[in-house]
């Protein structure tokens, strides 16, 4: 019989340890993406791009085609004496990298048009070739965009218009002064220290002011009842429910960017949970846990303050993920807390996730779990340069040119700063989320277990109200969309403009802002979201007014405001918000 290695052999033990530690070095580099799963990609599609002559011809034969097509252009350029209002390729719609004047003019109209038509040949080059997985597919065609990107034209003194017009005009003093910034972030970055500007915004000065008191404190929150803006509020509170991959004060930014205030002064007592930081400690603090300490225990206090009333549940982003949970959980052990739950950019079906799902897959998420294992938590600063590579253009490369080639300083805003206020994730928590969510979707599935038994969406039966955004790369539109198709309720299902957080954070009064809402009742047939789209007419100004309004219909006639906590029956106000946490 042969012989069979020990589980509690030692030396198995020793080879783990040293496999994961040198994957977490690895990954100090790499900026937290695994190299093994790059390379599988590229091996695949290099294997069958061999196999394939069809395909090869293919890319030559339009190799071609671009050239002579460049060529024409070329000629045409130089009989109209450099200039043309023809393009032989124009940008994609979200390419703004070559829509100035500048970019039109001799030899940059050229050098512009050259780079497209090579960005377009990669493309072909990534994609369309047979026996390659859809998965590696979409990251090589994601990677060859990004490794070209590094080459764009526009991100060269000599080959962008408006750098060398500015060069020349200042002396090569823009570079100078590019090089000092160069120089200060690179000094801060390698102290911890946040990035220039963000110093004038601090938690509980200018940002998070909205009045309140911490009434609830556990391991993992605190609960924030935010004081009553009149002498008559709606009997039905809110809790808000935040991601914990972020400070929970993006909804209560600066006074007249937080979603907070406005809702305070719409007549409702708001109840915010405020997620601790983890630490090394709290490696084992899983999903489970989140539910049980944040969710739950905060319900369990707002009970307690306003006693004998429902609650209206609010979710932002991965907030929106667990409120889901915690919900479907309670609706099946027949607990009912909830008047209405409204999603913020959330998601419970992770089939179509976006980009953000070409950084999770089996050789993605077993080294981000050797990271973490070494460290017990996720740092933010090593998630960013996943969720920096899917906006390089806006958050890499344009940064770069106007910081360090430009020469200049953009302002620093509230939503700047919050960006930068990092915060970490568990070791167990995020290996779950990443295994049991994105990869196996099992919440959509009907699978995902609480108290270890599954809980089904469809026993949620309060009405919904589901925000998307229309340039979401990490929840995008799409997929939270699919709540029509999840939930067996009343869904109002609000398309509004904007990213991720920017399209969140929408108040009144802002030009440029546009949305559509409708509702679908549980008795009305599915439509799907590109057929919904079309239908919808499109509203102009912020989306909030609108959910203020689904809020109203959803709650009873105003009433005396609560107190704030309930010290006889153990809740005392503990701090003044915004509390000690989110200060971590």
């Amino acid at each position: 019989m042969p012989c069979q290695d020990s589980e509690e052999d030692p030396s198995l033990r020793l080879a783990e340890v040293f496999d994961r530690s040198l994957h977490y070095l690895l990954s100090r580099i790499t900026l937290g993406l695994s190299p093994m799963a790059l390379a599988s990609a590229y091996f695949d599609w290099c294997l069958h791009l061999s196999a394939s002559p069809g395909k090869q011809l293919q890319l030559w034969q339009k190799g071609v085609r671009k050239s002579s097509r460049l060529a024409v252009h070329l000629v045409h350029c130089a009989a109209q004496g450099g200039h043309t209002d023809r393009a032989c390729i124009a940008p994609l719609p979200q390419d703004k990298r070559f829509s100035g004047a500048r970019w039109q003019e001799w030899p940059f109209n050229v050098i512009h048009q050259a780079f497209l038509l090579q960005q377009q040949w990669w493309h072909n080059a990534a994609t369309g070739i047979r026996g390659v997985s859809a998965h590696h597919e979409r990251v090589l065609e994601f990677t060859f965009r990004q490794m070209l990107d590094v080459f764009s034209p526009s991100n060269f003194v000599a080959t962008n218009p408006e750098f060398l017009r500015k060069t020349q005009a200042e002396l090569g003093l823009n570079l100078v002064r590019g090089f000092w910034n160069l120089v200060e972030d690179w000094e801060r970055a390698c102290n911890g220290r946040p990035p220039v500007g963000t110093e004038n915004f601090r938690v509980g000065r200018e940002l998070a002011t909205t009045p309140g008191k911490v009434v609830f404190r556990n391991r993992l929150v605190e609960l924030i009842q935010y004081e009553p803006a009149g002498d008559r509020v709606y009997p039905e509170p809110v809790l808000i429910v935040p991601a914990w991959i972020m400070k929970y004060y993006i909804l209560d930014l600066s006074p007249g960017n937080s979603l907070v205030r406005h809702l305070r002064e719409q007549g409702f007592t708001v109840f915010m949970i405020s997620w601790r930081n983890p630490g090394r400690d709290d490696r084992s603090l899983g999903m489970e846990d989140y539910h049980r300490l944040g969710v739950t225990a905060a319900l369990d206090a707002v009970a307690r303050i306003v006693p004998d009333t429902r609650v209206h549940g609010v979710g932002y982003c991965l907030g929106g993920t667990l409120l889901a949970v915690s919900a479907a959980a309670m609706a099946r052990d027949h607990d009912e807390p909830f008047a209405t739950l409204s999603f913020l950019a959330g998601q419970i079906d992770f089939r179509e996730a976006g980009e953000l799902t070409l950084f999770i897959g089996e050789g993605q998420v077993a080294f981000l779990e050797d990271m973490m294992w070494e460290q017990g938590y996720l740092d933010a600063h090593q998630m960013a340069g996943a969720f920096q590579l899917l906006r390089s253009n806006d958050l890499i490369w344009s940064r770069m040119a106007h910081d360090y080639l430009m020469g200049e300083r953009r302002p620093v805003f509230d939503l700047m700063a919050w960006n930068s206020d990092s915060t970490r994730m568990p070791y167990r928590m995020h290996s779950e989320y990443l295994r049991r969510l994105f990869m196996a979707n099992e919440l959509a599935e009907g699978r995902y277990e609480v108290a270890g038994r599954p809980v089904a969406l469809g026993d949620i039966r309060v009405p919904v109200f589901a925000v998307g955004t229309e340039s979401d790369h990490v929840a995008p539109w799409r997929s939270v969309y699919k709540f029509n198709l999840l939930m067996d309720t009343d869904v109002t299902f609000l398309l509004t403009n904007g990213g991720h957080n920017a399209g969140v954070v929408s108040p009144p009064g802002r030009t440029g802002r546009h949305f559509r809402v409708a509702t679908r009742t549980e008795r009305d047939r599915y439509i799907d979201p590109d057929t919904w789209l079309t239908q919808t007419a499109q509203a102009e100004g912020s989306w909030w007014p609108a959910w203020f309004e689904w809020l109203r219909t959803h709650s009873r006639e105003k009433t005396s405001p609560p107190r704030t906590g309930a010290p006889e029956r153990a809740l005392p106000p503990l701090a003044d918000a915004p509390g000690s946490y989110v200060l971590g």
